[in-house]
């Protein structure tokens, strides 16, 4: 497990599984030619994408951010459409930690979609129960209902079995919510209507974790989102207000995709990585 000391938080990256998607679609209208000169592509066209929760250890609290892909809770064909190489096993790293899914108190998701939100739940006998009992589940007001009111487009990756078992613990926000003095997540959407991100301030410093409006180093440019951004503009303008923040005033930013850094802080102007933390000595 890679591990971050954020002066009082400390950061650690939990296995919450793997997937392994088309590397157009991650990238949108940019084109291979250029975007694979930033992050590795295979024979295939696919490149590495783990689903890798952030667990923030602060005052006392276990916070978790986003969940996984669970463990035995996909159809073959989603194991095949996703590519998943490996599903989750946070519940082993846990255990390393001393911890149990009975510790975490608090879950920040980013959004929904099912690579985010599978590990929420878990299967006890014939039905879904919640994963982290004990934790308040928080998640924009937009997002939530998007969740149980899926249109045509959603609805392949909002699952009933991932929020049916815990809407008894989700508590929402509609623009900004700040947790514990240190922790805010702000509503952006783009992605998805509901999705937000999560500003981490500690010691006089910030990490600004984007969710899939940046899912890996590699989607600095404001320009370069997702296909499967359901507001794309609403990417682009909010990832080109949120870099401008953070450039200026040297934030750190983490990741829940990248198969190669957890942390990156990059200079001023954008052009050159100053700070990171590597995942598993990978270089590119």
């Amino acid at each position: 497990m890679d591990k971050f000391d954020f002066h009082e938080m400390t950061l650690t990256w939990l296995d919450g599984g793997t997937t392994n998607l088309d590397g157009g679609t991650m990238f949108g209208v940019v084109p291979k030619v250029v975007w694979s000169k930033k992050y590795p592509v295979d024979e295939k066209n696919n490149i590495e994408l783990p689903t890798h929760p952030i667990l923030i250890q602060f005052e006392g609290h276990n916070i978790l951010v986003d969940s996984g892909l669970g463990d035995g809770k996909l159809t073959d064909r989603q194991i095949r459409n996703l590519g998943v190489s490996a599903q989750s096993s946070m519940d082993k790293d846990l255990k390393e930690l001393g911890l149990s899914a009975g510790d975490i108190d608090t879950v920040l998701m980013t959004h929904l979609h099912g690579d985010h939100a599978a590990g929420l739940t878990e299967r006890q006998g014939e039905e879904y129960v919640s994963a982290f009992p004990n934790a308040k589940i928080y998640v924009s007001a937009v997002e939530w209902n998007e969740m149980q009111h899926p249109n045509i487009r959603s609805r392949n990756t909002y699952w009933k079995e991932n929020w049916e078992p815990i809407q008894g613990q989700v508590e929402t926000f509609d623009d900004e919510l700040t947790l514990f003095g240190a922790i805010t997540m702000i509503h952006t959407g783009g992605h998805s209507n509901g999705h937000s991100v999560i500003k981490l301030q500690s010691g006089g410093e910030t990490i600004l974790h984007m969710g899939d409006i940046m899912p890996t180093h590699a989607h600095k440019n404001p320009l370069w989102v997702l296909a499967y951004d359901d507001y794309p503009m609403d990417s682009i303008y909010a990832k080109e207000r949120l870099m401008k923040e953070a450039l200026e005033n040297n934030y750190y930013f983490s990741f829940y995709h990248d198969a190669y850094y957890r942390l990156v802080k990059w200079s001023n102007d954008g052009k050159e990585i100053v700070d990171s933390l590597q995942y598993k000595e990978k270089n590119i």
